[in-house]
């Protein structure tokens, strides 16, 4: 089994010491979804792998012929390329020949009367042959297809940032690579997009190291959490929500002081159980045991909201209106005809497939754009903060806590107390000891990040966020969703983020790419539910009553007989085991390690139980008096 192993992993940007000494293997088959906060160095580490940027100390073994294939946050490619030549521009050989084919498909084309464009053609197909290509080709074309990509003619110097890194990707699905790097492979990307890549990697076996802020996704995909914290990668065993399960045990048994940070586990625990169903056969106890979590998150809400609530403009009763809004392009209609009237409280997410204007309606009511009919009346208390897609630019010589003070140098809370520019900075998860850094020095999600907050400290009542998901990492996620839930005026978003949409969004304004706007009163994953899965025509089958029975009883046999005799001290001995491996558990503490084996023991001991009880029901029925 080809695997790779890391030692002694160092890395120092300036000052800052990213990771050190950092040890891990990772096997053929293994899916590492990589978190930490931004600026923790995910994407150093995953360019280093790659060989793109040299660690201070490292040791690397893996077997001869090992191949590493990497996606980067900005691909970039040769601009004379078309998207087909971009996505077999990698060295390896089956990729080389298609290249090849396609290069000889083009003269062809060009000028099919040429007998050395004929020659040159008939030759290549044969070496189509020889190496197997034609799959390749055939899988080429498919996953461009499903990535929203269908010029595959088209030069990729035409191309948009997002259908860029499409292409890459697409590119890193078909290369063959002993270990596959993905940074944010799901940014710009659908849900059906997404759906395909999720797919897609299960299907591989590569290993395969990825960072994404999709949380499903993160879920889904992952067989092991890579988390880059002080310096050092902690590895976890299981997918994302077997690491939030043992963080939020390790947490419940955490100093009081700690809270906080239980309840937000707890809370995407909720939230990530709730969204993958394929998990919900996990044995009752468990499951049990976190429900109880979760009525304890409701609990201590108001724990939360005391740390994060913060006061806003008066918003009057009058907030947005729009009436008959309509907007097209090169005569395409991209909003026809939509009226809708914002309340107080209000928080609508933006959905639809890329390229119908969700982004044009947000600025509409941004009044970046105006709507070539129809009108948008805004309430004079309105005081509207525009997240976009791309951030201003940023002075790179400017602190960060200038940077924040430019806005304002405290904030009011709902309790009339004022934080400072500088505490608002560290519940954004900047430490005291960085407020000073230049921005120059930020990572991409830290100035993100920073940039948001600025928009914040200046209280608006209004929120228009374009993508805030992307580029941030989870726990900033977090702290956004908390911080939205608790904002007492208006949110409108654009996100990709099922995880994020379905804890924020109360109602969706779905977009069809036609120019037909609807609301929808339902959360984001019921709403994919319904447009996804095709309605399958009814089937009515006769009901037909049983014949009535009289039902005789089973004559045990001598072995049920002897089993009956010993079952309640059997019962009774797995009972006790149960106690021992619950106390195992809570004695783990911090050990993961010990953490997970013990859990796993109290999963079989409990099935085992179950098993043992429903045998004793039915022995009973046959056997008891």
């Amino acid at each position: 089994m080809s695997h790779l192993i890391v030692s002694n992993l160092t890395k120092t940007v300036g000052e800052k010491t990213l990771f050190e000494n950092i040890d891990f293997t990772i096997y053929a088959g293994e899916r590492a979804g990589l978190i930490g906060v931004n600026g923790t160095g995910k994407s150093t580490f995953l360019s280093i792998l790659a060989g793109q940027i040299e660690a201070d100390q490292l040791t690397i073994d893996h077997p001869n012929q090992y191949r590493i294939s990497f996606l980067e946050q900005d691909p970039q490619f040769s601009e004379d390329l078309t998207v087909l030549q971009a996505v077999f521009s990698g060295d390896s050989p089956v990729l080389q020949i298609n290249r090849q084919y396609e290069d000889a498909l083009e003269k062809l084309t060009i000028d099919s009367a040429s007998e050395a464009n004929q020659n040159l053609y008939m030759d290549i197909q044969q070496r189509m042959d020889e190496f197997n290509a034609w799959d390749v080709n055939a899988m080429a074309k498919t996953a461009l297809s499903r990535l929203g990509i269908d010029m595959f003619d088209r030069k990729v110097n035409e191309l948009s940032g997002g259908q860029l890194k499409r292409v890459a990707l697409a590119k890193v699905l078909i290369e063959p690579a002993d270990l596959i790097l993905l940074d944010e492979p799901t940014n710009h990307l659908d849900v059906q997009s997404s759906k395909f890549l999720q797919e897609s990697l299960a299907k591989l076996s590569s290993a395969i190291i990825f960072v994404t802020h999709d949380r499903y996704f993160l879920d889904g995909v992952s067989t092991h959490i890579y988390e880059i914290a002080d310096q050092t990668m902690y590895t976890h065993r299981g997918n994302y929500g077997d690491y939030l399960e043992a963080k939020a045990i390790r947490e419940e048994m955490a100093a009081s002081s700690q809270l906080k940070l239980q309840n937000r586990f707890r809370s995407e625990l909720k939230w990530i159980r709730r969204g993958a169903k394929a998990r919900t056969t996990k044995q009752k106890a468990r499951i049990q045991r976190f429900e109880v979590l979760d009525e304890q998150v409701d609990r201590n809400n108001d724990t939360t909201s005391l740390d994060m609530k913060l006061a806003t403009t008066r918003l009057g009763k009058k907030v947005l209106e729009g009436i008959d809004l309509s907007k097209a392009y090169n005569n395409k209609q991209i909003i026809k005809n939509f009226s809708f009237l914002l309340q107080p409280g209000d928080r609508i997410g933006i959905v639809g497939p890329n390229g119908a204007g969700k982004s044009t309606l947000i600025n509409i009511l941004a009044e970046k754009i105006q709507p070539d009919e129809g009108e948008l009346l805004i309430g004079q208390t309105v005081k509207v903060a525009h997240f976009e897609q791309t951030i201003p630019p940023m002075n790179p010589t400017t602190r960060m806590i200038e940077y924040v003070r430019e806005s304002s140098n405290d904030i009011e809370g709902s309790d009339g107390v004022r934080h400072s520019a500088a505490q608002m900075l560290e519940r954004f998860l900047f430490p005291l000891k960085v407020h000073g850094t230049p921005i120059g020095k930020l990572s991409g999600g830290e100035r993100k990040r920073l940039h948001l907050l600025k928009l914040l400290m200046e209280q608006p009542n209004v929120l228009l966020l374009d993508e805030p998901t992307n580029d941030l990492d989870i726990q900033t996620l977090s702290v956004l969703e908390d911080f939205i839930e608790q904002f007492p005026g208006v949110v409108i978003t654009i996100s990709h983020d099922r995880f994020f949409l379905d804890r924020i969004a109360k109602k969706l304004w779905a977009l069809d790419g036609k120019g037909n706007t609807r609301e929808v009163q339902e959360i984001y994953s019921d709403f994919l539910e319904q447009v996804v899965v095709p309605i399958e025509e009814e089937i009515i089958i006769e009901k037909v009553e049983p014949v009535q029975v009289k039902e005789q009883k089973k004559k045990p046999s001598y072995k049920e007989q002897k089993e009956w005799e010993t079952i309640d001290a059997d019962i009774a001995k797995i009972e006790a085991e149960i106690m021992a491996a619950e106390k195992e558990v809570e004695s783990a503490g911090a050990d993961f390690e010990k953490l997970q084996l013990a859990t796993t023991q109290l999963d079989q001991l409990n099935n085992q139980y179950n098993l043992l009880i429903e045998r004793w029901s039915y022995l009973q029925d046959i056997l008891g008096s």
